[in-house]
């Protein structure tokens, strides 16, 4: 008997920007459900849901917390919660909850695109191009918790059939290499079903080019340089995104599903289960600014006849070396580092690119800005990455400098570099062209210099660069996992190095 499914049922509200304005939640039998394109339509929409909770794109204390802190980009403004751990370098199983969140909710996403994907291939009640569209979301969105799952942990239970609850419980672990070279094999198949664009209601579905990007990163991790250069040069040279001409307008609020961007998760203010706090994270709190603390209330009532507030949690700011190390003319600079605001300096240096103040539109708790996780400033520095480990450094250096042509003026392209000094430029700009809203730290593992990176770091009143050890590349199991499914060391009683 198939399993009992958590599916999200959804009503659509006319004229709304997002197809996922509202949302209730129910338990439904697949034998009840996926009976018209309609309801199939709406079990993917609950896979996106699944994708878009506190704990994985939604807040604060989701995947990001594992993308940037423990890099050398963006550290906690102060000692909150859980995070100190993480920058501290001290992680045990049982110092930080997220992980477990993490974790379940990755998983979560994983056993419902199972679900739908056997229900859904070759049901006769559904039309084809449902059917199509369908199975590619749900292949995309199982590979994406899959990649995370991988970054941070390594080794973790891999199943992509619906399995029975106490079949997945005693799951072992599987190598890591083997599942994502798995998931390459399904995005590759997902590419053939997707539509090559959104827009309207769609906007923030997966497409064609949004499964050959995540490829791409899966191929990058895999060393596979060949397959990631043809991936990067597919979506170059025939998607309809384009690097726009300044680095500014890729941000606009106004209009972040520009041209550039290729897959993001898209929020609405004031709809039920649609807003996000991510914003509240890199936002300053006006209990922090002015630097000169006698200014604050004049401040605050220049905020205020300008409809803006510091209203956030002002916790994700950029690290000291990141601060000390962009490039004082490099025109990205002001987009990622605001330490004056309105004439005022600033106790603290904030990321200016992932802020917004406007309290009447994107109120604290409530923002409807989308995050924007794929776009084509990323496509170029992995078609540069690949093409200089396979040796093309004229190739490398063309993709390179496509980005550093609108960060410098006048421009300033690399010629004639080495490969191994390529290598360390391609690194370098990673940093300045996607600080706070890629995946430093995972890359900076897949390179095989997360350690030496953060030991070289300044972590002001963390202690990441003294503590961090080889084995810390990766996250330790959670112990309330380990306590449900104790299999999970049969195959490293270790975890990861923290036992």
């Amino acid at each position: 008997m198939k399993k009992l499914i958590f599916i999200y049922t959804l009503l659509f509200l006319t004229g709304c920007s997002s197809f996922l304005e509202e949302n209730v939640r129910g338990v439904i039998a697949p034998n009840n459900f996926y009976n018209s394109d309609q309801e199939a339509i709406q079990a993917a929409n609950g896979l996106y849901l699944g994708m878009r909770t506190g704990n994985t794109y939604k807040g604060w204390q989701g995947i990001t917390t594992w993308t940037m802190f423990g890099s050398d980009e963006m550290m906690p403004s102060r000692v909150f919660g859980g995070l100190a751990p993480i920058m501290d370098y001290n992680l045990t199983e049982t110092n930080y909850s997220n992980a477990y969140g993490v974790w379940r909710d990755l998983y979560g996403v994983i056993g419902d695109a199972n679900s739908v994907l056997a229900n859904v291939e070759g049901n006769e009640k559904l039309s084809v191009a449902t059917q199509n569209t369908v199975i590619g979301e749900a292949l995309f969105l199982r590979a994406l918790a899959y990649y995370h799952l991988t970054a941070i942990w390594g080794d973790v239970p891999y199943f992509v059939t619906e399995l029975p609850l106490d079949e997945v419980a005693v799951l072992g672990r599987s190598p890591e290499g083997p599942i994502r070279q798995a998931m390459v094999e399904d995005l590759k198949r997902a590419e053939g079903l997707l539509p090559s664009a959104n827009q309207g209601a769609n906007i923030g579905r997966a497409t064609k080019w949004a499964a050959k990007f995540l490829r791409t990163r899966f191929n990058l991790w895999q060393k596979d340089w060949a397959g990631a250069l043809e991936a990067t040069e597919d979506i170059i040279q025939n998607s309809p995104h384009k690097l726009l001409p300044t680095y500014g307008e890729v941000f606009d609020l106004n209009n972040q599903f520009n041209a550039e961007a290729i897959f993001g998760f898209d929020y609405t203010k004031d709809a039920p289960n649609n807003s996000q706090d991510i914003t509240d994270s890199f936002n300053p709190r006006l209990r922090d600014e002015p630097k000169v603390a006698s200014q604050r209330n004049e401040f605050a009532a220049k905020l205020t006849a300008l409809g803006e507030e510091f209203n956030g949690y002002g916790l994700n700011v950029p690290l000291n070396d990141l601060i000390d190390d962009f490039p004082k003319d490099d025109l990205r600079r002001p987009y990622n580092l605001l330490n004056n605001y309105l004439g005022y300096d600033l106790t603290f240096t904030y990321l200016t690119k992932r802020t917004n103040f406007d309290f009447v539109n994107s109120p604290r708790g409530n923002h409807g800005e989308a995050w924007i996780t794929m776009r084509m400033g990323q496509v170029y520095l992995m078609a540069a990455e690949a093409a200089n480990e396979l040796g093309k450094s004229a190739e490398a250096e063309t993709y390179i400098n496509k980005i550093r042509a609108r960060a410098y003026s006048p421009a300033k392209p690399y010629t004639g570099l080495s490969q191994t000094a390529m290598r360390k430029a391609i690194q370098d700009e990673n940093r300045w062209e996607l600080a706070g809203e890629s995946e430093r730290r995972y890359d900076l593992v897949r390179w095989g210099i997360l350690v030496e990176t953060v030991k070289n770091a300044n972590y002001g009143i963390f202690k990441g660069n003294v503590n961090i050890k080889p084995h810390m590349v990766k996250a330790p199991i959670p112990q309330q996992e380990i306590d449900l499914n104790p299999a999970l060391l049969d195959s490293d009683p270790t975890n990861n190095g923290y036992r």
